[in-house]
């Protein structure tokens, strides 16, 4: 099973003649290759599989993706479940702030 997170591109570069860009989750950065999304521009959001960005998202869906997994990873801990990493969820309510 795959959980698609948004992640937002900070870089594009070309690496042995693929288009790859750095991709910022919410403070985690990967890579990942652009090659099935030529148009993706620096500050635009992506999901990614398997290394390679899939589809690009406008600034309102990804947020709003975001803050349903904030809200996926709330309920989870008044369940009493142990979230042991949990990036997105803290980061993106100190960005709140």
């Amino acid at each position: 099973m795959c959980l698609a997170i948004p992640g937002k591109i900070i870089e594009i570069y070309d690496e042995n003649g693929l288009i790859m860009g750095k991709i910022d989750y919410s403070g985690t950065v990967n890579r990942a290759c652009l090659a099935y999304v030529p148009e993706a521009q620096v500050g635009d959001y992506v999901i990614v599989h398997a290394g390679f960005a899939i589809s690009l998202l406008n600034e309102q869906e990804a947020q709003k993706s975001l803050e349903a997994w904030d809200d996926v990873i709330d309920k989870l801990k008044e369940e009493g479940y142990q979230v042991e990493s949990e990036p997105l969820s803290e980061k993106r309510k100190k960005e709140k702030k």
